[in-house]
C-alpha cells in the first residue's frame, strides 16, 4: 500500500501530534488508563466490584489465610482494570489462565494473577540457558511450550499491596507448586520455568520482584524498544482511515497481537510513501519514530525454577528428568505464604508504629488521583 503525498503527510502529522504530547512513559500510560476508565460500567453503591476488595487493615499478616481460584473471566477483567494502573489486554495468544487470590478470614480479594505463554525470544533467558532456543527444532520448541509459563498480570488490590507487600505475596504464589499443579492439570504440561517482567524499567530503580530469592531471581534487562501504541479513539480513527484507503484491513482480523501488527504496518506504509514523495519528510518522520521509541523501556526480567536444579538442561533436552534441588520444598503454597508473612508482618508493624498505614481503597475512575507508578 502506498499513500498519495497529501495522505502520507496527514498521517505523519497525526502520529507526530499524538505522541509529541508525551515526554515520559508514565504520562503516556496514565492517558491510556484514563481513556479506558471512560468505558467502565456504572455500578450502584453497595453493589460495586470494589466492595469485595480487602479493606480490614487491622488484621496482621500472621492471621491471614488465602485461597487461589479460577474466577469468571469477565468479572476478573473488570475488577482488575479498576485496580491496575496498566491497560490490560482481555485476551492473549496461547495458554491463558486467570487466578483470583482471596483472603479467606475476611472472604475478600487481595489480588489478580494472569499467566500465559511466554515470548519465544528473550535475551535474559538466552543468557540463563546459555544460548537462544532452537526455534527450528520442533522437539526443543515442544519441550519449551510444555515447560514454561509467564506472569502477565501480578497485581494486588490497593492499599493491600502497599500495607502488606501484596505484590510479593502474589509473585510467591505464582512460583508455588500449587499453581504449577493447576497449570499442569489444565494444559497437561510439566511446568518448570516461570518468567515475568517488571512493569517499568528505568523509571523505577526497583521492582516488587526484588528481594524474593529463592522464589524469583533477577536475570537482566529485556531488549524491548518499540513504538508505544495509539490507544482508544486515536487508534480506531487511524485504523478506519487506513482500512478505507486500503480497501481492507491492514492486518488479518484473526491475527494475534493484531493492534501491534496493525500500527507497525501503518508506520511502514507512511515511511514508504514519504520516501517516494519527500526525502526530508521521510527523514523527519523516521527520526521522530526513533525518538518516540525512547518512551518505552527495557524491563527487569525475573525467573523461577520452582526449586528444580537442572531446568536449563531439561529445556534444551539434555535430560528428560527434572531434579528437585535443595530449595524444592520451599515452593509449596504453605511455605511461600509463610515466607511472605514474615516479611509482611515486619512491614505492617513498621507502618502501624509510624501511623503510615493506608486505609482508603485505590480504585481507578475518571477523577482518580492515583500515581501511575506506585
Amino acid at each position: 500500500m502506498i499513500l498519495n503525498n497529501q495522505d502520507a503527510t496527514w498521517a505523519m502529522n497525526y502520529f507526530i501530534e499524538y505522541f509529541g504530547q508525551y515526554e515520559r512513559i508514565d504520562q503516556y500510560l496514565k492517558e491510556q488508563k484514563l481513556e479506558q476508565v471512560k468505558n467502565f460500567p456504572f455500578q450502584l453503591p453497595g453493589m460495586a466490584d470494589e466492595d469485595d476488595f480487602f479493606q480490614n487493615f487491622e488484621i496482621s499478616p500472621e492471621d491471614m489465610k488465602f485461597s487461589v481460584t479460577e474466577p469468571n473471566g469477565q468479572i476478573f477483567d473488570r475488577m482488575l482494570n479498576k485496580t491496575s494502573s496498566h491497560t490490560n489486554m482481555s485476551s492473549i495468544p496461547g495458554k491463558s489462565i486467570r487466578l483470583l487470590v482471596t483472603e479467606t478470614t475476611t472472604n475478600t480479594i487481595v489480588g489478580f494473577i494472569r499467566l500465559g505463554s511466554p515470548v519465544i525470544n528473550s535475551k535474559p533467558r538466552n543468557v540463563y540457558l546459555g544460548r537462544p532456543l532452537l526455534t527450528t527444532d520442533l522437539d526443543e520448541m515442544g519441550r519449551f511450550n510444555n515447560s514454561a509459563i509467564m506472569g502477565f498480570v501480578i497485581v494486588p488490590t490497593q492499599p493491600f499491596g502497599y500495607n502488606y507487600l501484596g505484590g510479593k505475596l502474589l509473585a510467591a504464589i505464582c512460583c508455588s507448586h500449587h499453581v504449577r499443579d493447576i497449570l499442569n492439570k489444565k494444559y497437561d504440561t510439566n511446568i518448570c520455568l516461570f518468567e515475568t517482567t517488571s512493569l517499568y524499567g528505568s523509571s523505577k530503580s526497583s521492582s516488587q520482584y526484588d528481594g524474593m530469592k529463592p522464589y524469583l531471581r533477577f536475570k537482566g534487562l529485556t531488549d524491548s524498544h518499540f513504538l508505544p501504541l495509539l490507544h482508544g479513539e486515536a487508534f480506531k480513527k487511524m485504523n478506519t482511515w487506513f482500512t478505507e484507503r486500503n480497501g481492507e484491513p491492514l492486518v488479518d482480523p484473526e491475527a494475534s497481537s493484531r493492534k501491534l501488527k496493525t500500527q507497525t504496518k501503518m508506520v511502514s506504509v507512511i515511511k514508504e510513501s514519504l520516501k517516494q514523495y519527500d526525502a526530508n519528510l521521510y527523514d523527519k518522520f523516521s527520526k521522530f519514530v526513533n525518538k518516540t521509541r525512547d518512551l518505552t523501556e527495557q524491563k527487569r526480567f525475573y525467573i523461577s525454577d520452582y526449586g528444580y536444579e537442572n531446568v536449563p538442561q531439561y529445556l534444551k533436552r539434555e535430560t528428560d528428568e527434572l531434579k528437585p534441588g535443595m530449595h524444592y520444598e520451599k515452593f509449596t503454597l504453605e511455605n511461600t505464604i509463610k515466607w511472605w508473612q514474615k516479611l509482611a508482618t515486619k512491614r505492617y508493624k513498621k507502618l502501624k508504629e509510624n501511623n503510615s498505614l493506608r486505609n482508603e481503597l485505590e480504585i481507578w475512575h475518571s477523577d482518580a488521583q492515583i500515581q501511575i507508578i506506585r
